[in-house]
């Protein structure tokens, strides 16, 4: 019962916050009518029937690509890319380990709920939208439509993510959308997102901050547990390790921010004592190309 409560007070929260966006609904359903038959053509290389462009050839290059007849004008030999046609798919990873089921006080929502909202909302918008959606590690295809939306919500808030599921493969070019505090080591991000990046897929990192992770208003005597594995342990006079703590945050945000530039992901931070509506628009601009 309990769980069926949830569920129903996170999918309102989400429908609500989709639906409160007019204006972005008015965008989707003009790309609804563009991929209204299937197909979304993108200005990119790829397998489709519309000529892109002509680029000198390379080595990687397969001889059935080269346009001799382009070719023969002159010295350079010369392939013909069309576009890709595809219905665009977006994996979304929503983060709701341990770590994540937190929240600094009780009228603010932990951030795995902040997390799941957001992912339920931009589903919904994309979904709408014709844009194939699907939770990485939990459901095997992608998916669109109402239909495609309720099957996501299902299995969202009937299951737990799990970080091994970033290692998945997944078809090159898609994008990805992750909702996280990443407070995971540097390193470890690092790597999950390089291997996404080689496949090659791009996507949106969100970054989810309870305020109390940022201002550490705490004094005194602090007993703290490891959301992994419950282990506690006594800190001493807390506001004396403040200083430290905020660095050493800004030091691992700084870092975070650096690797999503270099890897061509789009990072959004996000408290959960703001409106979800911000992080939501933010989201969906950055998945239009419009930032």
């Amino acid at each position: 019962m309990a769980l069926l409560t949830r569920y129903r007070d996170v999918r309102q929260r989400a429908l609500a916050l989709s639906q409160g966006y007019p204006a972005l609904l008015a965008k989707a359903e003009r790309v609804a009518s563009i991929v209204a038959t299937g197909v979304h053509g993108r200005r990119r290389a790829g397998q489709g029937e519309t000529f892109w462009q002509y680029r000198n050839y390379n080595s990687t290059d397969a001889a059935s690509q080269i346009d001799w007849r382009r070719s023969a004008r002159g010295d350079q030999i010369f392939v013909r890319d069309n576009e890709w046609e595809a219905a665009n798919s977006i994996y979304l990873w929503p983060d709701t380990r341990p770590g994540m089921v937190w929240g600094s006080d009780k009228n603010l929502p932990t951030k795995a709920d902040r997390g799941r909202v957001l992912t339920l909302a931009i589903a919904n918008l994309l979904m709408k939208a014709g844009e194939r959606c699907a939770l990485i590690g939990l459901q095997e295809r992608a998916r669109s439509g109402r239909v495609g939306y309720e099957r996501l919500a299902d299995v969202m808030m009937n299951a737990e993510t799990d970080e091994r599921a970033l290692a998945t493969d997944i078809p090159a070019h898609s994008r990805f959308v992750i909702t996280s505090d990443f407070l995971d080591p540097i390193e470890d991000w690092r790597e999950r997102l390089s291997r996404l990046s080689g496949r090659p897929v791009t996507g949106v990192l969100v970054q989810i901050i309870d305020p109390a992770e940022e201002s550490f208003p705490y004094k005194g005597r602090l007993n703290m547990r490891l959301p992994i594995g419950g282990q506690k342990f006594l800190l001493g006079r807390a506001e004396t390790a403040r200083e430290e703590y905020q660095a050493r945050l800004a030091e691992h945000n700084l870092n975070l921010a650096n690797t999503a530039a270099r890897l061509g992901w789009t990072l959004i931070r996000h408290r959960t004592d703001q409106p979800a509506t911000t992080a939501l628009n933010a989201l969906y601009q950055a998945l239009s190309g419009e930032t």
